[in-house]
């Protein structure tokens, strides 16, 4: 039973990263985006760069050891993943240096299911 806990715990913990710190500072670009101000987007971007490489630098660390975001099996956790970091990438290049955050990626976008969304 405090198996169990423990998973549902770390499944939640990393949704909640992914949907408050990732998906949250990145809706902040695409708010600015959608306005069309070149301008307000630039000084939005210089906000949320380091607030990203904060969060990749964090999820590469985090992610060692395992195929999914909280272990071996997919879960809630990588439902809350695929759109943020892929937003997230979109707007701040995930860089070179996050090699395990890249391959996560990777394997998320290469799920049919995503895939299917992204096309």
């Amino acid at each position: 039973m405090r198996l169990i806990r423990a998973a549902a715990l770390e499944v939640r913990l990393l949704d909640r990263i992914f949907d408050n710190d990732v998906m949250g500072i990145v809706q902040k670009a695409v708010n600015a985006a959608l306005h069309g101000n070149q301008v307000q987007l630039e000084s939005t971007l210089a906000e949320v760069r380091p607030v990203l490489d904060m969060a990749y630098a964090w999820l590469d660390t985090r992610l060692t050891g395992s195929n999914w975001a909280a272990g071996d099996d997919f879960s809630l956790a990588d439902c809350a993943a695929a759109p943020a970091l892929s937003y997230a990438d979109w707007f701040h290049e995930i860089g070179a240096d996050f090699t395990r955050l890249r391959a996560y990626r990777a394997r998320l976008l290469a799920r049919p299911s995503f895939a299917r969304a992204f096309d």
